[in-house]
């Protein structure tokens, strides 16, 4: 469990480093999500070898490791967008605090866990504090376009994550949690690696290199290397609510560091989505 609250801590910084990264390099959603994964693929093969000596996926989750792959490459163009449309703070409670919710309904079709009525309460509260959260201080004139495709974009990476959390806990039942990270990175990175042969890449990352090697080497090769680990010792809807601690991370740097703000509707959906969360800590919540 300390091994996913701490990698969670960790990911509660990129929304503020993506921030950075966009004043400064003018980097892409895009650009900085194929940077991460290239960094992160590297290292964690590296970690991998020279930890257990070998990166052998058992053949059963040879798919699971291209899902995986897939799942994390869709993660980082979709939460890096959203950061960039709606800001820090909206991003990381939409695209995180939904994700046990959705976590614990995959495990119940994947993992075969049942649905108590705790949980599908939770999951009633968890769509009111969505939806609280998403008007926040909002009038009807300010839901943008803009902002409505942030949303969605959080969204997207909300179920893409959950689907990574559950898949990789099917996986680890027979593979090693490094060598599974590093195969799914690799697949990651090779997703999207045609983005860095586009225009005005060498610039972004000239500019932007010491913060996109932050987030490759700390916020995905160490954080997920200690949070795969994690996730091997407890149950996929534990390790959902444990990774909280990401947007309590990135709430605070966005609301004390960059200035945002979430509104009165804004602090009680998120209210809610912690209750709805906390809902879940029992161990009778999922059968």
């Amino acid at each position: 469990m300390i091994l996913i609250v701490a990698a969670a801590v960790s990911w509660g910084t990129t929304g503020s480093v993506t921030s950075v990264l966009v004043a400064r390099a003018g980097a892409g959603a895009l650009v900085i999500g194929a940077v991460r994964m290239l960094v992160a693929a590297v290292l964690l093969a590296g970690i991998a070898r020279w930890a257990g000596g070998t990166l052998r996926v058992h053949p059963a989750d040879r798919w699971r490791c291209l899902a995986l792959g897939v799942c994390m490459a869709a993660f980082q163009a979709t939460y890096f967008s959203a950061v960039t449309l709606v800001g820090i703070a909206v991003s990381a409670l939409i695209a995180i605090c939904c994700a046990p919710l959705l976590i614990a309904g995959l495990a119940a079709a994947v993992l075969g866990e049942r649905l108590t009525a705790r949980v599908s309460g939770a999951l009633v509260l968890g769509v009111a504090g969505t939806a609280l959260l998403i008007v926040g201080p909002r009038t009807t004139a300010d839901v943008s376009s803009r902002f409505v495709a942030g949303v969605l974009l959080a969204l997207g990476a909300s179920l893409v994550y959950a689907l990574y959390v559950v898949l990789a806990k099917a996986a680890l039942a027979r593979t090693a949690p490094l060598p599974l990270a590093a195969v799914a990175f690799g697949v990651a990175a090779a997703v999207l690696l045609p983005v860095l042969a586009g225009p005005d890449v060498g610039r972004q990352l000239a500019l932007g290199w010491p913060w996109l090697l932050y987030l490759g080497a700390v916020t995905t090769a160490g954080a997920y290397a200690i949070y795969t680990m994690g996730l091997r010792e407890v149950p996929a809807s534990v390790a959902g609510i444990a990774a909280l601690a990401e947007p309590l991370t990135a709430i605070l740097l966005g609301v004390f560091v960059f200035g945002e703000r979430l509104g009165a509707a804004g602090v009680a959906g998120a209210g809610l989505l912690f209750v709805a969360l906390g809902l879940l800590v029992t161990r009778d919540a999922v059968a």
